[in-house]
């Protein structure tokens, strides 16, 4: 396990009801399309595969949330993935994570389309809205 690994799954934990563990992160940053960027007291995890992208997950301290770590993490990632090739890119939210959704819909992402059924929550599964936005170099 790699300390990169380790890092984000705690970080991961302290963010999110449902973390990822520790091998699910060192799977992901063994692949050559996974691209991580690093803040203190966050990092988003995307995946590039020729011109589209995807932000696997992004994660914030709890106590440093609403700082703009989120923003900037995104701005980040979409400029260094539109750098490397990438027109578009994607993600899934919760339909009922409404800081999440007022984060995206701040930083240009649109409703795509929805995964009905998609996150698995006590009271059932509940959908993902698929948000997708236009990257350029700038």
């Amino acid at each position: 396990m790699t300390e990169l690994a380790v890092a984000l799954a705690r970080l991961h934990a302290r963010a999110f009801a449902d973390p990822w563990p520790e091998d699910a992160f060192a799977q992901l940053l063994a692949q050559p399309t996974t691209r991580v960027h690093a803040a203190p007291h966050g990092f988003i995890l995307t995946r590039l595969t020729v011109d589209e992208a995807e932000i696997l997950t992004l994660a914030v301290d709890p106590e440093r949330r609403r700082a703009g770590i989120g923003r900037g993490l995104i701005d980040e990632a979409a400029a260094a993935l539109a750098a490397e090739g990438a027109t578009r890119l994607f993600l899934e939210v919760a339909v009922d994570n409404v800081a999440a959704r007022a984060l995206y819909a701040a930083t240009g992402f649109a409703e795509a389309g929805v995964r009905r059924g998609y996150y698995a929550r006590p009271g059932g599964a509940i959908d993902a809205l698929v948000l997708s936005r236009e990257l350029k170099l700038p």
